[in-house]
C-alpha cells in the first residue's frame, strides 16, 4: 500500500514537472527573446545584411551621440556611452528587428530641460559674486551627470513596473495627433537651443514657461556679438550636409549605401581645426578633451529621484510612445509581431543599465531606423554591430575628436530635424479631414512651445482627454434611410439618395448611450419624431374614445347583426390600409409583395405615411450603464403609451440581459441583429404578407 502511494506520488510529481517546464520555457523565451530567435538565426539569409546595417548605423551613433549630447547639456562622450550599453541591452530584450535604439532629439532635449534647470550655472560660479566669476565647468559637468543618470534610471523604472502589470496600452490614450505635434514643438525647442553654437553667442539661461520665448528674444539680442569665424563653419557645415543628404534622398535607389555624409564632415572639420589652428587664432569653440575608455558603474544619487520624479514619468511616456510607434510601422511592413509590453520593459532595462553606466534615457530614432531597415538590416544583430563601432571609437579614437567644432554637431541637429518639421504639412491635411484632430495637433503644438516640454505634455494629454469627453457628450444624432436596392441605411441629411420608409422613423446616435449623454439621447429622439408625437397623442385619444363608445354600444344590447356589420367594415378599412402599404413607393423599392393579407395587429393603425413604428440603431453602443437601460426602458414605456412601436438593432444583448432589460411589456422578440431585420419584421407584421428582398445589383 506504502509502494502504491509512492508510486502515485511519483507519477504526480512527474505531472507537475512536465506542465510546468514548458511554462517556463514559455515564461523564460517571452521575457528574454534573444533565446527564441538567436538560436535560429540563419548566417546565410541575414549575416551580410545585418553587418552592412550594423556599419552604417554605427557610423550614424558617432555623430548623432555626440550631437545630442550637447542637447541634454552634458558632455559628447556621454552620448557615446549612451549609444553603446542600452544597445546592447536592447539586442537581448528588444522584439523590433529594425529600430535602432540611442540617442534622440526629443529625449535629449527633454533631459536637457531637466540638468539645466536643477544644474544652473549660477550654482557653480567662482573667483566671483553676483553671477560676475567664471563657471566651474567639471564640477557642473559632473553634477548635471548625476541629475541626468537619476532621472534616467527612474524613468527605466517607470517603463519596467508599467511593462509588467501589462500596461503597454497607455500609450493608446497619446493619439498620432498629440504625438507628431509634440515632436514638431519640441523639434523647435532643439533649434532654439543650438542656436547659440551657430553664432557664437552666450544667451541667457531661461527656465518654466515661456522660456523658449525669453530665449529666443535673448539670441536676437545677441545678433550683434556673433562670432563670424563661428557662422562660417556653420554654414559651410550646413550646405554640405544638406546638399549631400538630398543626393542621398534622390539617388537613394541607385546607391548601395547611403553617403556617410555626417562623420566625413566632422572628420573633416576636426582636421581642418587642428591644423589650421582655428581654436587659438578665432577661438572657434571645440568639444574639447574626450576620454578614452569606459568608466566603472555607478550608482545614481537616490536623493535626486524626489525632484525628478514628473519628469521621468514624462520621458518614460514619450519615449515609449516613439519607440512602439516605429517599431510596429516596422513589424507591419515586413510581416512580424512587436509585443508591447515587452517593448515596455526592454526599453525600461536599456534606461535602468544605461543610467548605471553613466548613460542618459533614450528611445528609437527615425533617421537611423529608417538606414537600418533601407541597408538591409534583418535582425537585432545590427544592433549590436552598431554598437561594437562605438565601442572601438570610446576605447581608441574617441580622443582625435577633441578639436571638433561645436557648430559642426549643432548643424547635424538641425538637418536630423528635417522630418519633424516636415510634420507641419499635417495641419492643411487635418483641416481637411478631421478638425478635432487637428485642434489637437495645435493646441498640442502651442502648450509646448509656450509652457515648456513637460507641462506642455500634460497640458496636451489632458486636451486629448477632454475632446475624447466631448465627443461622447456630443454625439451626431441622425434619422436613417434606406438605399434603394441595398440593405444599407444611411443618414438622409448627408446621403441623397437614403430615403426615408414613410411609417418608420430610425434613429441613431454616433456614440454609445452611457451616463453622460443618455438624457440627450432621449432629447434629440423626442425632437426627431416632435412633429409626429402631437398626432399620435390625437390618435391614440381617438382611438381610446372609439373603443369607449364600441362597448357602451354593446352593453345597451345593439342587434348582433349591427356588431358583425361594423366588424366587417373595419376589416375593410383595414384592407384598405395595407393595400396602402403594399404600393408605398419606398416599400416597392424594398420588397415585392405577393398578396396583401388582414391583420388585426395592423388595427388602429395610421393610414399612408404616418408614423407607426421607429427603430433605434444601437450599433455604436459598446457597452450600457444602469442610465442607459433605464433611459431605454422609458423609451419604450413613452412611446407605446403613444402607440408607438419601438424596436432595437445592433444592440449588446447580454449586458441588457444582465441588467434586467428584459421583460414581459419588453420581450425580444423587439430585439434584431441588423436595422434591415427590424424593417422586414414590421412590414411583415403590419401587413402579414411573404415579402421578397429585391437583391442589389453590385
Amino acid at each position: 500500500m506504502k509502494l502504491h502511494h509512492f508510486i502515485t506520488d511519483i507519477k504526480r510529481s512527474y505531472c507537475v514537472i512536465g506542465c510546468s517546464v514548458p511554462r517556463l520555457k514559455h515564461t523564460a523565451l517571452s521575457w528574454i527573446p534573444v533565446l527564441s530567435w538567436l538560436p535560429r538565426y540563419s548566417v546565410r539569409e541575414n549575416a551580410i545584411g545585418d553587418l552592412i546595417s550594423g556599419c552604417s548605423v554605427g557610423i550614424m551613433h558617432l555623430p548623432q551621440g555626440m550631437a545630442y549630447a550637447l542637447l541634454a547639456s552634458l558632455r559628447p562622450v556621454f552620448g557615446l556611452y549612451t549609444s553603446l550599453y542600452p544597445v546592447l541591452v536592447y539586442f537581448i530584450f528588444g522584439t523590433s528587428r529594425h529600430i535602432s535604439i540611442g540617442t534622440f532629439a526629443v529625449i535629449s532635449i527633454m533631459i536637457g530641460s531637466v540638468t539645466e534647470r536643477l544644474g544652473p550655472d549660477t550654482d557653480f560660479m567662482v573667483n566671483g559674486t553676483n553671477g560676475t566669476g567664471s563657471v566651474d565647468l567639471d564640477a557642473r559637468d559632473g553634477f548635471r551627470v548625476q541629475i541626468a543618470c537619476s532621472l534616467t534610471v527612474l524613468t527605466g523604472i517607470f517603463q519596467i513596473l508599467l511593462g509588467v502589470v501589462r500596461f503597454g496600452f497607455v500609450v493608446t490614450y497619446l493619439s498620432e495627433p498629440l504625438v507628431r505635434g509634440y515632436t514638431t514643438a519640441s523639434a523647435c525647442h532643439v533649434c532654439v537651443s543650438q542656436l547659440k553654437y551657430l553664432f557664437g553667442v552666450t544667451p541667457a539661461r531661461f527656465t518654466g514657461p515661456l522660456a523658449l520665448i525669453y530665449t529666443l528674444v535673448d539670441i536676437c539680442r545677441l545678433l550683434p556679438q556673433t562670432r563670424v569665424p563661428e557662422l562660417v563653419v556653420s554654414l559651410v557645415a550646413l550646405s554640405v550636409l544638406i546638399v549631400v543628404k538630398e543626393i542621398n534622398a534622390c539617388y537613394r535607389q541607385k546607391l548601395p549605401l547611403p553617403i556617410p555624409i555626417e562623420i566625413i564632415v566632422i572628420i573633416a572639420a576636426t582636421v581642418i581645426t587642428h591644423f589650421c589652428g582655428l581654436t587659438s587664432k578665432y577661438s572657434v569653440d571645440v568639444v574639447g578633451e574626450i576620454p578614452s575608455g569606459l568608466k566603472a558603474p555607478r550608482a545614481p544619487d537616490a536623493t535626486l529621484f524626489s525632484q525628478v520624479i514628473g519628469d521621468a514619468f514624462a520621458v518614460a511616456i514619450v519615449g515609449y510612445a516613439i519607440n512602439i510607434s516605429l517599431g510596429k510601422t516596422f513589424a507591419l511592413k515586413h510581416g512580424y509581431k512587436v509585443d508591447s509590453n515587452q517593448e515596455l520593459v526592454a526599453l525600461g532595462l536599456s534606461n535602468t543599465v544605461g543610467g548605471f553606466f553613466q548613460c542618459y534615457s533614450v528611445t528609437s530614432s527615425l533617421s537611423r531606423s529608417l538606414v537600418q531597415e533601407s541597408t538591409g538590416g534583418k535582425t537585432q544583430v545590427a544592433g549590436l554591430i552598431s554598437s561594437i563601432i562605438v565601442l572601438v571609437t570610446v576605447l581608441k579614437i574617441g580622443s582625435l575628436f577633441s578639436d571638433l567644432p561645436k557648430a559642426v554637431l549643432s548643424t547635424i541637429v538641425f538637418v536630423n530635424l528635417k522630418g519633424m518639421f516636415k510634420q507641419f504639412t499635417d495641419v492643411p491635411l487635418l483641416w481637411k479631414t478631421n478638425k478635432v484632430d487637428l485642434l489637437v495637433w495645435v493646441v498640442t503644438f502651442i502648450s509646448t512651445i509656450l509652457l515648456n516640454l513637460d507641462l506642455g505634455l500634460a497640458v496636451s494629454i489632458g486636451f486629448s482627454m477632454l475632446t475624447v469627453i466631448f465627443r461622447t457628450q456630443l454625439p451626431r444624432y441622425s434619422i436613417l434611410g434606406h438605399i434603394s436596392g441595398t440593405d444599407l441605411y444611411l443618414d438622409t441629411e448627408t446621403y441623397k439618395e437614403a430615403k426615408e420608409i414613410p411609417g418608420i422613423k430610425i434613429f441613431r446616435s454616433s456614440s454609445t448611450i452611457f451616463y453622460t449623454n443618455a438624457e440627450m439621447y432621449l432629447e434629440a429622439l423626442q425632437e426627431k419624431v416632435r412633429l409626429l408625437t402631437a398626432k399620435k397623442k390625437q390618435d391614440a385619444k381617438l382611438k381610446r374614445e372609439q373603443k369607449k363608445r364600441k362597448v357602451s354600444a354593446v352593453q345597451k344590447g345593439h342587434r348582433r347583426g349591427d356588431v358583425v356589420l361594423s366588424s366587417q367594415t373595419e376589416t375593410c378599412t383595414n384592407e384598405r390600409v395595407n393595400w396602402a402599404y403594399q404600393h408605398d413607393a419606398a416599400v416597392k423599392d424594398l420588397y415585392e409583395a405577393k398578396a396583401p393579407h388582414h391583420s388585426e395587429e395592423a388595427e388602429g393603425r395610421p393610414h399612408g405615411s404616418a408614423t407607426h413604428s421607429v427603430i433605434l440603431d444601437v450599433s455604436t453602443t459598446s457597452f450600457v450603464d444602469t442610465v442607459a437601460v433605464k433611459t431605454l426602458k422609458n423609451i419604450f414605456r413613452d412611446f407605446g403609451e403613444i402607440d408607438l412601436d419601438v424596436y432595437l438593432a445592433a444592440c449588446v444583448v447580454e449586458q441588457l440581459e444582465t441588467a434586467g432589460f428584459f421583460s414581459e411589456s419588453l420581450p425580444k422578440s423587439r430585439l434584431f441583429v441588423s436595422v434591415h431585420d427590424a424593417v422586414l419584421h414590421i412590414f411583415k407584421t403590419l401587413g402579414r404578407m411573404d415579402f421578397v428582398v429585391v437583391s442589389s445589383s453590385t
